[in-house]
């Protein structure tokens, strides 16, 4: 199980996240803070030794590390984001990084966010999306010497707002995605209508961390076997963000 996670409170602009959320107008700065506070807690009474990098208050949505790098093996991709606001978040996480792994970096004309991967226990799922190209996805095989899947819809801004890998060969999964010949040999827990953007879930060991307003679908994870926690991150909803967003667990 992996037992190191760097996360980042979120800075002073945090409201300036970028983000569609029809509620983004009512984020609340203490709020985020305060929820933040409690997913660091959480992870920390699962067994993880948190790495805590400063708030860096240049960018609104700093907060969000998991996009700036994917981690596999003894091997991490610094990423380069989509979005040339957010370009600069990494410089911390490599510091960081670089006395753990060998490190590489996306190049130009190649995009790759983490939220668009999947860590799989052999390989890597990679979302085409939005934010993430197939010569990102390329790279990040190439480097991580990893077979990485592609799931390819440009409509979307990240993969694990739809799909999530919990352990046991078992997916969380948005009904649109559900038959994407990728997760055929899956056991999937399809989720409700009225949650199909719950799949942004966080797996600890047997623990599936979970935010408070998917209800129905932490009853259909716990009927799987798991234990769950919820957690309020409301404030993070509203930046367009979700629960593996907020760590690089490695």
């Amino acid at each position: 199980m992996n037992t190191r996670a760097i996360v980042r409170l979120p800075g002073k602009n945090f409201k300036s996240c970028l983000s569609d959320h029809p509620q983004h107008h009512t984020v609340s700065l203490e709020l985020a803070q305060e929820q933040h506070k409690n997913y660091c807690q959480t992870l920390a009474d699962l067994g993880i030794d948190l790495i805590r990098i400063e708030p860096n208050d240049e960018y609104a949505d700093s907060c969000f590390v998991e996009d700036t790098v994917v981690v596999s093996g003894n091997r991490a991709v610094i990423t380069r984001m989509a979005k040339e606001s957010r370009r600069g978040e990494s410089e911390a996480i490599e510091k960081i990084l670089s006395e753990y792994k060998q490190i590489e970096s996306v190049k130009a004309p190649g995009t790759l966010e983490g939220g668009d991967v999947i860590h799989l226990p052999d390989s890597l799922i990679c979302g085409i999306t939005k934010r993430t190209n197939h010569d990102g996805a390329t790279q990040l095989e190439h480097w991580l010497e990893t077979y990485v899947h592609r799931i390819e819809d440009l409509d979307i801004m990240h993969i694990k707002s739809h799909v999530t890998y919990l352990n046991k060969d078992i997916i969380v999964v948005n009904p649109k995605y559900a038959k994407n010949p990728v997760l055929e040999s899956f056991e999937k827990i399809i989720l409700p209508t009225e949650e199909s953007h719950s799949a942004n879930t966080l797996t600890v060991g047997n623990v599936v961390i979970m935010s408070t307003r998917h209800i129905k679908t932490a009853k259909l994870v716990k009927e799987a076997g798991f234990d769950v926690i919820l957690l309020n991150m409301s404030e993070f909803e509203k930046c367009d963000g979700a629960l593996t967003c907020l760590s690089i667990v490695f």
